[in-house]
């Protein structure tokens, strides 16, 4: 154990207004969806990544959903999910009926795997779900080689950790047909907790809007489009609360300040990890040269599953509070009850085994940085012996 202060995992932070705006959402008497702040937020993130229609919902797990929805899927569509994410990047399509195919990752970005996804097409796949692990794009060039003949698959971007990454200039987000986005409170964009789904093909907004609003066309009525709404389709309550939204406007008002401070604990930890790694043989973050990042995280490869978790504990009983990503979804019960096919996927086996993810948000002082590293380097070096 240690005197020294805990450094935690990750701390949300105000950066800007948000409390004045959340205050003047109460006061303002519009709290529920689709007011004024969210407007605004909306606005900002459609400047960031061009998207024809931005809708907040309650979570980035709700904007897969929705997007499931429109694609109207069935028992006899397959959807192609990297093995290597959370849960619901998967259980959103899984939900509409779909039967789901596990994609293995490449070891440079830790993003789908191109030859893999090539393997796994057939003539039932109905959309690929592309996944920008810690912000950095996944090999989005190689994906489009492989569906270059396939225009009837949807691609459908999960930027969790994306948002104001870009590949090759295009921001992250305006890569599919769909994208969704999260701020929950460990992301680089916080409001606690909710997403949005970014809309990218003009087609789909007349009927997204109804699905948004519960089945009805009033998002119509309210453009003055028809004398009264009614209920036309299926959909549910996916909007975010205005009050949400308006903290959620404060930390966009503040991006370029907040990408700026993760991008220097990114680069700081780079720097202060290479010697280490080296030594130690640990695997650092590639950021491939048409990416610019979103600087969501900051993970090293440690050398097996067992030196990882002994390595954690240890870390821990400094008060340096780490975790890891994911549990593999081809080999969960949830995965295999779902799947269409058994599949292997031995990257991300492998890697899941051994990522360690280290403290990271906007506010950690270089000092404990240069803390996490010095132990993390020290304990590593014991563990191997």
């Amino acid at each position: 154990m240690t005197d020294a202060p805990e450094i935690r995992f990750n701390v949300p932070a105000l950066e800007g207004r948000e409390l004045d705006y959340v205050r003047e959402s109460l006061e303002g008497g519009h709290t529920s969806s689709g007011g004024p702040f969210s407007a605004r937020a909306g606005e900002l993130i459609a400047a960031a990544t061009g998207a024809e229609e931005v809708l907040l919902t309650t979570s980035c797990s709700t904007a897969l959903e929705l997007s499931a929805m429109l694609m109207d899927l069935g028992p006899d569509d397959t959807v192609i999910v990297p093995s290597f994410t959370f849960t619901t990047s998967a259980l959103a399509f899984a939900r509409q009926g779909a039967r789901l195919l596990f994609c293995d990752i490449e070891p440079r970005t830790l993003g789908i795997d191109p030859e893999h996804l090539a393997e796994l097409l057939d003539g039932s796949v109905r959309a690929v779900v592309l996944v920008h692990y810690a912000g950095i794009a996944c090999d989005v060039a190689g994906v489009r080689k492989v569906l270059e003949d396939r225009p009837d698959i949807a691609v459908v971007e999960d930027a969790a950790h994306a948002l104001f990454g870009r590949w090759a200039g295009e921001p992250l987000g305006s890569l599919g047909r769909m994208a969704s986005l999260s701020f929950h409170e460990t992301k680089n964009f916080v409001c606690g907790e909710g997403g949005a789904l970014l809309l990218n093909d003009p087609r789909d907004v007349d009927r997204a809007r109804v699905l948004y609003e519960k089945g009805t066309d009033r998002r119509a009525f309210l453009l003055g489009e028809v004398d009264k709404y009614s209920w036309r389709d299926t959909g549910s309550s996916f909007g975010m609360s205005d009050a949400l939204a308006a903290y959620l406007t404060g930390q966009l008002e503040q991006a370029e300040t907040i990408q700026a401070k993760r991008r220097r604990l990114f680069e700081t930890y780079l720097e202060l990890m290479a010697e280490p790694a080296a030594e130690l043989g640990l695997g650092l973050p590639v950021v491939p040269a048409d990416c610019e990042p979103a600087w969501h995280l900051f993970h090293v490869l440690m050398p097996d599953h067992d030196i990882r978790t002994r390595v954690m504990a240890r870390l821990r009983e400094e008060g340096i509070y780490t975790t890891f990503h994911y549990v593999p979804l081809h080999s969960s019960d949830g995965g295999r009850r779902f799947a269409a096919r058994e599949v292997d996927c031995p990257v991300t086996t492998d890697v899941s085994g051994r990522l360690l993810r280290l403290p990271f948000h906007n506010n950690v002082p270089e000092d404990d940085a240069t803390r996490v590293v010095e132990t993390l380097a020290r304990v590593t070096r014991e563990e191997i012996g």
